[in-house]
Protein backbone atom coordinates (compact mmCIF):
# COMPACT_ATOMS: atom_id res chain seq x y z
CA UNK A 1 0.00 0.00 0.00
CA UNK A 2 2.60 2.34 0.90
CA UNK A 3 4.29 2.07 -2.13
CA UNK A 4 1.24 2.84 -4.20
CA UNK A 5 0.75 5.66 -2.01
CA UNK A 6 4.55 7.19 -2.84
CA UNK A 7 3.84 6.15 -6.68
CA UNK A 8 0.69 8.20 -6.69
CA UNK A 9 2.61 11.29 -4.78
CA UNK A 10 5.29 10.75 -7.91
CA UNK A 11 2.49 10.82 -10.65
CA UNK A 12 0.86 13.83 -9.13
CA UNK A 13 4.32 15.35 -8.42
CA UNK A 14 5.62 14.97 -12.34
CA UNK A 15 2.19 16.03 -13.74
CA UNK A 16 2.39 19.08 -11.82
CA UNK A 17 5.97 19.84 -12.71
CA UNK A 18 5.91 18.61 -16.56
CA UNK A 19 2.63 18.39 -18.03
CA UNK A 20 0.84 21.13 -19.14
CA UNK A 21 -2.92 21.19 -19.25
CA UNK A 22 -5.34 22.13 -21.66
CA UNK A 23 -7.22 25.39 -20.39
CA UNK A 24 -5.61 25.72 -17.10
CA UNK A 25 -3.89 28.92 -15.78
CA UNK A 26 -0.51 28.13 -14.69
CA UNK A 27 -1.62 29.15 -10.68
CA UNK A 28 -3.90 26.62 -10.57
CA UNK A 29 -1.72 23.68 -12.17
CA UNK A 30 1.06 24.72 -9.71
CA UNK A 31 -1.46 24.20 -6.89
CA UNK A 32 -1.67 20.11 -8.37
CA UNK A 33 -4.99 19.29 -9.96
CA UNK A 34 -7.13 16.08 -9.65
CA UNK A 35 -5.75 13.09 -11.13
CA UNK A 36 -8.78 10.98 -12.19
CA UNK A 37 -7.17 7.11 -12.25
CA UNK A 38 -10.51 5.17 -12.72
CA UNK A 39 -14.35 5.10 -14.26
CA UNK A 40 -17.36 3.23 -15.03
CA UNK A 41 -20.84 4.49 -15.77
CA UNK A 42 -20.91 7.76 -14.92
CA UNK A 43 -18.54 7.34 -12.28
CA UNK A 44 -15.04 8.62 -11.80
CA UNK A 45 -12.44 8.04 -9.18
CA UNK A 46 -9.57 10.62 -8.68
CA UNK A 47 -6.33 9.08 -6.86
CA UNK A 48 -7.59 10.46 -3.33
CA UNK A 49 -10.49 7.68 -3.55
CA UNK A 50 -13.00 10.98 -3.67
CA UNK A 51 -15.93 9.28 -6.34
CA UNK A 52 -17.67 11.98 -8.57
CA UNK A 53 -20.63 11.51 -11.01
CA UNK A 54 -19.98 12.58 -14.22
CA UNK A 55 -22.64 15.24 -15.73
CA UNK A 56 -20.02 16.74 -18.24
CA UNK A 57 -19.53 13.50 -20.41
CA UNK A 58 -15.43 13.67 -20.11
CA UNK A 59 -15.04 17.63 -19.21
CA UNK A 60 -15.73 18.26 -23.03
CA UNK A 61 -18.91 16.11 -24.49
CA UNK A 62 -17.30 12.88 -25.16
CA UNK A 63 -17.81 9.71 -23.36
CA UNK A 64 -21.37 9.27 -24.88
CA UNK A 65 -21.93 5.59 -23.63
CA UNK A 66 -19.93 6.12 -20.23
CA UNK A 67 -16.59 4.56 -19.10
CA UNK A 68 -15.08 0.83 -18.44
CA UNK A 69 -16.89 -0.38 -21.87
CA UNK A 70 -14.79 -3.33 -21.94
CA UNK A 71 -16.09 -4.74 -25.49
CA UNK A 72 -14.70 -1.18 -26.72
CA UNK A 73 -11.91 -1.73 -25.14
CA UNK A 74 -11.58 -5.50 -26.34
CA UNK A 75 -12.71 -4.65 -30.05
CA UNK A 76 -9.86 -1.89 -30.27
CA UNK A 77 -7.16 -4.64 -28.85
CA UNK A 78 -8.24 -7.52 -31.04
CA UNK A 79 -8.24 -5.13 -34.18
CA UNK A 80 -4.53 -3.12 -33.11
CA UNK A 81 -3.34 -7.45 -32.84
CA UNK A 82 -4.16 -8.05 -36.43
CA UNK A 83 -3.71 -4.63 -38.37
CA UNK A 84 -2.71 -1.28 -36.80
CA UNK A 85 -2.05 1.24 -39.30
CA UNK A 86 -1.64 1.66 -42.82
CA UNK A 87 -2.18 5.37 -44.47
CA UNK A 88 -5.35 6.04 -45.22
CA UNK A 89 -4.91 6.13 -49.16
CA UNK A 90 -5.50 2.14 -48.94
CA UNK A 91 -8.76 0.24 -47.78
CA UNK A 92 -9.17 -1.43 -44.37
CA UNK A 93 -12.21 -3.42 -43.08
CA UNK A 94 -13.67 -1.17 -40.09
CA UNK A 95 -13.37 2.03 -41.76
CA UNK A 96 -15.31 0.80 -44.76
CA UNK A 97 -17.48 -1.55 -42.07
CA UNK A 98 -18.19 2.09 -39.88
CA UNK A 99 -19.15 4.26 -43.16
CA UNK A 100 -22.04 1.57 -43.75
CA UNK A 101 -23.36 1.91 -40.52
CA UNK A 102 -22.48 5.60 -39.88
CA UNK A 103 -24.43 6.22 -43.69
CA UNK A 104 -27.26 4.35 -42.91
CA UNK A 105 -28.25 6.79 -39.83
CA UNK A 106 -27.26 10.00 -42.39
CA UNK A 107 -29.71 9.50 -45.52
CA UNK A 108 -28.61 11.66 -48.09
CA UNK A 109 -24.99 11.55 -47.09
CA UNK A 110 -22.80 9.12 -48.95
CA UNK A 111 -19.16 9.54 -48.38
CA UNK A 112 -16.92 9.57 -44.86
CA UNK A 113 -13.14 11.23 -44.91
CA UNK A 114 -11.18 10.00 -41.39
CA UNK A 115 -9.10 12.03 -39.38
CA UNK A 116 -8.77 12.32 -35.53
CA UNK A 117 -10.24 15.60 -33.74
CA UNK A 118 -13.26 17.60 -34.25
CA UNK A 119 -10.94 20.76 -35.54
CA UNK A 120 -9.11 18.63 -38.43
CA UNK A 121 -12.49 17.65 -39.50
CA UNK A 122 -13.85 20.81 -39.64
CA UNK A 123 -10.13 21.60 -41.44
CA UNK A 124 -10.67 18.61 -44.07
CA UNK A 125 -14.30 20.24 -44.87
CA UNK A 126 -13.09 24.16 -45.17
CA UNK A 127 -10.16 22.00 -47.64
CA UNK A 128 -12.96 20.90 -49.75
CA UNK A 129 -14.58 24.37 -49.79
CA UNK A 130 -11.33 25.95 -51.28
CA UNK A 131 -10.93 23.42 -54.07
CA UNK A 132 -13.98 23.34 -55.05
CA UNK A 133 -14.04 26.90 -55.16
CA UNK A 134 -10.76 26.95 -57.44
CA UNK A 135 -12.30 24.44 -59.40
CA UNK A 136 -15.63 25.38 -60.30
CA UNK A 137 -15.48 29.06 -59.66
CA UNK A 138 -12.08 30.86 -60.65
CA UNK A 139 -11.28 30.72 -56.98
CA UNK A 140 -13.68 33.52 -55.93
CA UNK A 141 -16.37 31.76 -54.40
CA UNK A 142 -13.89 30.63 -51.45
CA UNK A 143 -15.23 32.79 -48.53
CA UNK A 144 -16.75 30.84 -45.26
CA UNK A 145 -19.73 32.04 -43.00
CA UNK A 146 -19.42 30.97 -39.66
CA UNK A 147 -21.89 32.24 -36.54
CA UNK A 148 -20.88 34.27 -33.30
CA UNK A 149 -21.16 32.17 -30.31
CA UNK A 150 -20.47 28.56 -32.37
CA UNK A 151 -17.06 26.96 -32.09
CA UNK A 152 -15.66 24.79 -34.67
CA UNK A 153 -11.59 23.59 -33.60
CA UNK A 154 -8.83 24.99 -32.01
CA UNK A 155 -6.42 24.87 -35.13
CA UNK A 156 -6.03 28.76 -36.71
CA UNK A 157 -7.96 28.13 -39.71
CA UNK A 158 -11.10 26.50 -37.23
CA UNK A 159 -10.56 29.69 -34.58
CA UNK A 160 -10.92 31.53 -37.48
CA UNK A 161 -13.95 30.32 -37.80
CA UNK A 162 -15.18 30.52 -34.11
CA UNK A 163 -17.52 33.04 -33.06
CA UNK A 164 -16.13 33.24 -29.26
CA UNK A 165 -13.92 35.98 -28.98
CA UNK A 166 -12.14 35.35 -25.54
CA UNK A 167 -11.20 32.57 -27.59
CA UNK A 168 -9.76 33.66 -30.36
CA UNK A 169 -8.07 36.28 -28.12
CA UNK A 170 -3.87 36.99 -28.48
CA UNK A 171 -4.14 34.08 -31.31
CA UNK A 172 -4.46 36.31 -34.57
CA UNK A 173 -3.93 37.31 -37.09
CA UNK A 174 -6.14 34.65 -38.61
CA UNK A 175 -7.31 32.91 -41.97
CA UNK A 176 -8.45 35.25 -44.44
CA UNK A 177 -11.64 34.68 -45.92
CA UNK A 178 -13.60 33.91 -42.64
CA UNK A 179 -16.86 35.90 -42.02
CA UNK A 180 -19.00 36.04 -39.37
CA UNK A 181 -22.94 36.03 -39.21
CA UNK A 182 -25.21 37.25 -35.95
CA UNK A 183 -26.50 34.72 -33.51
CA UNK A 184 -29.39 33.12 -33.31
CA UNK A 185 -30.23 33.26 -29.47
CA UNK A 186 -34.00 34.11 -28.97
CA UNK A 187 -33.15 34.91 -24.99
CA UNK A 188 -30.30 37.67 -26.50
CA UNK A 189 -32.82 38.92 -29.56
CA UNK A 190 -30.77 41.29 -31.43
CA UNK A 191 -34.60 41.73 -33.80
CA UNK A 192 -36.80 42.60 -30.57
CA UNK A 193 -39.21 44.68 -33.06
CA UNK A 194 -39.44 41.27 -35.21
CA UNK A 195 -42.06 38.87 -34.28
CA UNK A 196 -40.62 35.70 -36.44
CA UNK A 197 -37.31 35.76 -35.06
CA UNK A 198 -36.04 32.71 -36.59
CA UNK A 199 -36.62 33.89 -39.86
CA UNK A 200 -35.62 37.05 -38.99
CA UNK A 201 -32.19 35.34 -37.78
CA UNK A 202 -31.62 33.74 -40.81
CA UNK A 203 -32.11 36.84 -43.15
CA UNK A 204 -29.46 38.20 -41.11
CA UNK A 205 -27.24 35.63 -42.88
CA UNK A 206 -28.33 36.71 -46.45
CA UNK A 207 -28.05 40.30 -45.61
CA UNK A 208 -23.97 39.35 -44.74
CA UNK A 209 -24.01 37.70 -47.99
CA UNK A 210 -25.08 40.10 -50.23
CA UNK A 211 -22.51 42.60 -48.71
CA UNK A 212 -19.73 40.28 -49.18
CA UNK A 213 -21.18 39.17 -52.47
CA UNK A 214 -22.59 35.50 -52.98
CA UNK A 215 -20.41 35.14 -56.00
CA UNK A 216 -17.46 35.05 -53.28
CA UNK A 217 -19.16 32.87 -50.63
CA UNK A 218 -18.65 29.32 -51.16
CA UNK A 219 -19.92 27.40 -47.38
CA UNK A 220 -21.53 28.28 -44.01
CA UNK A 221 -20.51 26.24 -41.15
CA UNK A 222 -23.13 25.75 -38.09
CA UNK A 223 -23.39 24.06 -35.17
CA UNK A 224 -27.08 22.64 -35.31
CA UNK A 225 -27.18 23.48 -31.49
CA UNK A 226 -24.87 26.06 -30.39
CA UNK A 227 -22.94 23.80 -27.32
CA UNK A 228 -19.95 25.90 -25.88
CA UNK A 229 -21.63 29.05 -26.91
CA UNK A 230 -24.66 28.68 -24.47
CA UNK A 231 -26.38 25.17 -25.31
CA UNK A 232 -28.28 27.63 -28.08
CA UNK A 233 -31.53 25.87 -29.42
CA UNK A 234 -32.27 27.45 -32.74
CA UNK A 235 -35.36 29.25 -32.88
CA UNK A 236 -38.37 28.00 -34.92
CA UNK A 237 -38.60 28.50 -39.05
CA UNK A 238 -34.75 28.93 -38.52
CA UNK A 239 -32.98 25.74 -39.88
CA UNK A 240 -35.56 26.47 -43.29
CA UNK A 241 -34.84 29.55 -44.15
CA UNK A 242 -31.13 29.19 -43.97
CA UNK A 243 -31.27 26.01 -46.47
CA UNK A 244 -33.17 27.84 -48.61
CA UNK A 245 -30.73 30.68 -48.53
CA UNK A 246 -27.74 28.41 -48.86
CA UNK A 247 -29.92 27.11 -52.23
CA UNK A 248 -30.73 30.37 -53.53
CA UNK A 249 -26.79 31.20 -53.50
CA UNK A 250 -25.31 28.08 -54.29
CA UNK A 251 -23.32 27.60 -51.00
CA UNK A 252 -22.58 24.18 -49.07
CA UNK A 253 -24.26 23.64 -45.61
CA UNK A 254 -22.06 22.35 -43.31
CA UNK A 255 -23.29 21.24 -40.14
CA UNK A 256 -20.55 20.57 -37.35
CA UNK A 257 -21.73 17.68 -34.96
CA UNK A 258 -18.61 17.47 -32.84
CA UNK A 259 -20.68 17.78 -30.11
CA UNK A 260 -24.36 17.04 -30.86
CA UNK A 261 -24.07 14.18 -32.78
CA UNK A 262 -23.94 10.58 -32.39
CA UNK A 263 -27.00 10.50 -29.83
CA UNK A 264 -26.29 13.46 -27.84
CA UNK A 265 -29.75 15.26 -28.37
CA UNK A 266 -31.66 12.47 -28.16
CA UNK A 267 -31.39 11.54 -32.15
CA UNK A 268 -28.53 10.32 -33.88
CA UNK A 269 -27.52 13.97 -35.04
CA UNK A 270 -28.57 16.97 -33.95
CA UNK A 271 -29.72 18.37 -37.44
CA UNK A 272 -32.51 15.56 -37.94
CA UNK A 273 -34.75 17.61 -35.55
CA UNK A 274 -34.96 20.19 -37.81
CA UNK A 275 -36.73 20.38 -41.64
CA UNK A 276 -32.65 20.52 -43.17
CA UNK A 277 -30.31 18.54 -44.98
CA UNK A 278 -26.69 19.47 -45.26
CA UNK A 279 -24.07 19.26 -47.67
CA UNK A 280 -21.03 18.06 -45.03
CA UNK A 281 -21.46 16.66 -42.07
CA UNK A 282 -18.42 17.22 -39.06
CA UNK A 283 -18.21 15.11 -35.81
CA UNK A 284 -15.97 13.53 -33.42
CA UNK A 285 -16.23 13.49 -29.42
CA UNK A 286 -18.84 10.83 -29.17
CA UNK A 287 -17.85 8.94 -32.33
CA UNK A 288 -16.06 6.60 -29.88
CA UNK A 289 -16.83 7.93 -26.40
CA UNK A 290 -13.15 8.50 -26.15
CA UNK A 291 -11.90 4.76 -26.49
CA UNK A 292 -10.25 5.99 -29.45
CA UNK A 293 -8.96 9.04 -31.49
CA UNK A 294 -11.49 9.73 -34.98
CA UNK A 295 -13.42 12.19 -36.63
CA UNK A 296 -15.16 12.31 -39.51
CA UNK A 297 -16.27 14.86 -42.50
CA UNK A 298 -19.24 13.33 -44.09
CA UNK A 299 -20.41 14.82 -47.63
CA UNK A 300 -23.02 14.33 -50.14
CA UNK A 301 -22.49 12.30 -53.74
CA UNK A 302 -22.55 15.90 -55.17
CA UNK A 303 -19.83 17.14 -52.92
CA UNK A 304 -17.82 14.19 -53.27
CA UNK A 305 -18.09 14.56 -57.26
CA UNK A 306 -16.87 17.81 -57.36
CA UNK A 307 -13.32 17.02 -55.95
CA UNK A 308 -12.75 14.07 -58.86
CA UNK A 309 -10.18 15.13 -61.61
CA UNK A 310 -11.13 15.22 -64.84
CA UNK A 311 -8.63 14.09 -67.92
CA UNK A 312 -5.36 15.84 -67.80
CA UNK A 313 -6.18 17.19 -64.69
CA UNK A 314 -3.46 16.23 -62.03
CA UNK A 315 -4.14 18.34 -58.89
CA UNK A 316 -8.06 17.76 -59.29
CA UNK A 317 -8.81 15.03 -56.61
CA UNK A 318 -8.80 15.90 -52.87
CA UNK A 319 -5.31 15.76 -52.24
CA UNK A 320 -5.29 16.04 -48.64
CA UNK A 321 -3.93 13.46 -45.97
CA UNK A 322 -4.86 12.76 -41.98
CA UNK A 323 -1.83 10.65 -40.70
CA UNK A 324 -3.74 9.01 -37.80
CA UNK A 325 -6.83 8.61 -40.06
CA UNK A 326 -4.94 5.55 -41.05
CA UNK A 327 -5.48 4.13 -38.02
CA UNK A 328 -7.71 1.33 -37.36
CA UNK A 329 -8.22 1.92 -33.50
CA UNK A 330 -10.51 4.53 -34.54
CA UNK A 331 -13.62 3.24 -36.78
CA UNK A 332 -12.71 -0.11 -34.73
CA UNK A 333 -13.69 1.90 -30.97
CA UNK A 334 -16.24 3.59 -33.30
CA UNK A 335 -18.39 0.44 -34.66
CA UNK A 336 -18.24 -1.18 -30.97
CA UNK A 337 -19.42 2.26 -29.81
CA UNK A 338 -22.34 2.12 -32.18
CA UNK A 339 -23.64 -1.41 -31.26
CA UNK A 340 -23.49 -0.21 -27.52
CA UNK A 341 -25.92 2.93 -28.83
CA UNK A 342 -28.15 0.64 -31.04
CA UNK A 343 -28.72 -2.54 -28.38
CA UNK A 344 -29.07 -0.59 -25.34
CA UNK A 345 -31.60 2.15 -27.05
CA UNK A 346 -29.37 4.72 -25.58
CA UNK A 347 -30.26 7.33 -28.38
CA UNK A 348 -33.90 6.94 -26.93
CA UNK A 349 -32.70 7.19 -23.59
CA UNK A 350 -31.34 10.21 -24.17
CA UNK A 351 -34.14 11.52 -25.21
CA UNK A 352 -36.16 10.24 -22.40
CA UNK A 353 -33.99 11.49 -19.44
CA UNK A 354 -33.01 14.87 -21.52
CA UNK A 355 -36.95 15.31 -20.95
CA UNK A 356 -36.44 14.63 -17.19
CA UNK A 357 -33.45 16.80 -16.97
CA UNK A 358 -34.61 19.94 -18.73
CA UNK A 359 -38.21 19.26 -16.12
CA UNK A 360 -36.22 18.94 -13.58
CA UNK A 361 -33.90 22.01 -14.66
CA UNK A 362 -36.94 24.20 -15.32
CA UNK A 363 -38.08 23.33 -11.76
CA UNK A 364 -34.81 24.93 -10.56
CA UNK A 365 -35.60 28.12 -12.33
CA UNK A 366 -38.31 28.42 -10.55
CA UNK A 367 -37.06 28.17 -7.28
CA UNK A 368 -33.78 30.39 -8.15
CA UNK A 369 -33.89 33.72 -9.26
CA UNK A 370 -30.63 33.36 -10.63
CA UNK A 371 -31.56 30.80 -13.63
CA UNK A 372 -32.34 33.34 -16.21
CA UNK A 373 -32.77 30.24 -19.27
CA UNK A 374 -33.12 26.94 -19.45
CA UNK A 375 -32.42 25.67 -22.61
CA UNK A 376 -31.39 21.99 -24.63
CA UNK A 377 -32.04 19.25 -26.30
CA UNK A 378 -31.99 15.48 -25.24
CA UNK A 379 -28.92 15.02 -22.52
CA UNK A 380 -27.27 18.48 -23.53
CA UNK A 381 -28.94 21.29 -21.40
CA UNK A 382 -27.72 24.63 -20.16
CA UNK A 383 -28.80 27.36 -17.57
CA UNK A 384 -28.25 30.99 -18.12
CA UNK A 385 -27.35 32.78 -15.04
CA UNK A 386 -28.77 36.30 -14.53
CA UNK A 387 -28.67 38.89 -12.16
CA UNK A 388 -31.86 39.91 -12.78
CA UNK A 389 -34.46 38.29 -15.26
CA UNK A 390 -36.52 41.79 -15.97
CA UNK A 391 -32.96 43.25 -17.61
CA UNK A 392 -31.33 39.74 -18.31
CA UNK A 393 -28.24 41.66 -17.26
CA UNK A 394 -25.23 38.31 -17.07
CA UNK A 395 -23.83 37.25 -13.29
CA UNK A 396 -20.39 37.47 -13.27
CA UNK A 397 -18.41 34.87 -14.25
CA UNK A 398 -17.27 34.10 -10.88
CA UNK A 399 -20.67 32.87 -10.21
CA UNK A 400 -20.54 30.28 -12.36
CA UNK A 401 -17.44 29.25 -11.55
CA UNK A 402 -18.09 29.39 -7.67
CA UNK A 403 -21.48 26.69 -8.27
CA UNK A 404 -19.19 24.57 -10.33
CA UNK A 405 -16.73 24.50 -7.84
CA UNK A 406 -19.55 23.37 -5.45
CA UNK A 407 -20.94 20.79 -7.33
CA UNK A 408 -17.70 19.01 -7.30
CA UNK A 409 -16.80 19.63 -3.85
CA UNK A 410 -20.00 17.51 -3.60
CA UNK A 411 -19.05 14.59 -6.27
CA UNK A 412 -20.83 16.55 -9.11
CA UNK A 413 -18.92 17.64 -11.99
CA UNK A 414 -20.69 19.96 -14.42
CA UNK A 415 -19.35 22.29 -17.48
CA UNK A 416 -19.45 25.44 -17.50
CA UNK A 417 -18.85 28.22 -20.42
CA UNK A 418 -15.08 28.86 -20.18
CA UNK A 419 -13.09 32.06 -21.81
CA UNK A 420 -15.29 32.47 -24.55
CA UNK A 421 -17.37 35.71 -23.81
CA UNK A 422 -16.37 38.72 -22.03
CA UNK A 423 -19.14 39.32 -19.74
CA UNK A 424 -20.94 36.11 -20.74
CA UNK A 425 -19.23 33.38 -19.45
CA UNK A 426 -22.42 32.90 -17.49
CA UNK A 427 -23.80 29.76 -18.61
CA UNK A 428 -23.79 26.27 -16.97
CA UNK A 429 -24.06 23.01 -18.86
CA UNK A 430 -25.01 19.64 -18.50
CA UNK A 431 -24.20 16.70 -20.42
CA UNK A 432 -24.19 13.17 -19.27
CA UNK A 433 -23.33 9.86 -20.56
CA UNK A 434 -26.68 8.92 -22.81
CA UNK A 435 -26.64 6.02 -19.96
CA UNK A 436 -27.83 8.24 -17.30
CA UNK A 437 -30.59 7.06 -15.05
CA UNK A 438 -33.37 9.23 -13.47
CA UNK A 439 -31.57 8.40 -10.18
CA UNK A 440 -28.38 9.50 -11.41
CA UNK A 441 -30.52 12.92 -12.85
CA UNK A 442 -31.72 13.32 -9.64
CA UNK A 443 -28.49 13.30 -7.55
CA UNK A 444 -27.10 16.12 -10.38
CA UNK A 445 -30.48 18.33 -9.50
CA UNK A 446 -30.44 18.02 -6.19
CA UNK A 447 -26.29 18.76 -5.83
CA UNK A 448 -27.10 21.15 -8.14
CA UNK A 449 -29.99 23.48 -6.31
CA UNK A 450 -27.39 22.84 -3.13
CA UNK A 451 -24.89 24.63 -4.90
CA UNK A 452 -27.26 27.50 -5.87
CA UNK A 453 -28.73 27.77 -2.71
CA UNK A 454 -24.65 27.98 -1.07
CA UNK A 455 -23.74 30.39 -3.55
CA UNK A 456 -26.28 32.92 -4.28
CA UNK A 457 -28.08 33.01 -1.31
Amino acid sequence: MNSQINELDLLKTLDRDHVWHHLTPGAAARKGLPMFVRGEGLRLWDSEGREYLDASAGGVWVTNVGYGRTEIADAVREQLAQLNFFAGSMGNAPAAAFAEKLLDKMPGMSRVYYSNSGSEANEKAFKMVRQIAHKHHGGRKSKILYRERDYHGTTLAALSATGQAERRAQFGPFVPGFVEVPHCCEYRTQYPESNDYGIRAADAIEEVILREGPETVGAIILEPITAGGGIITPPEGYWPRVREICDRYDILLIMDEVVCGVGRTGKWFGYQHYPVQPDIVTMAKGLASGYAAISCTVTTERVFDLLQEEAGDTLGYFRDISTFGGCLAGPAAALANMKILEEEGLVENSQRMGEYLLAGLHALKEKHPVIGDVRGKGLFAGLELVQDRMTKTPVDESVAIAIAGACKQMGVLIGRTNRSFEGFNNILNFSPALTATAEQIDQILTTLDKAISQVCG
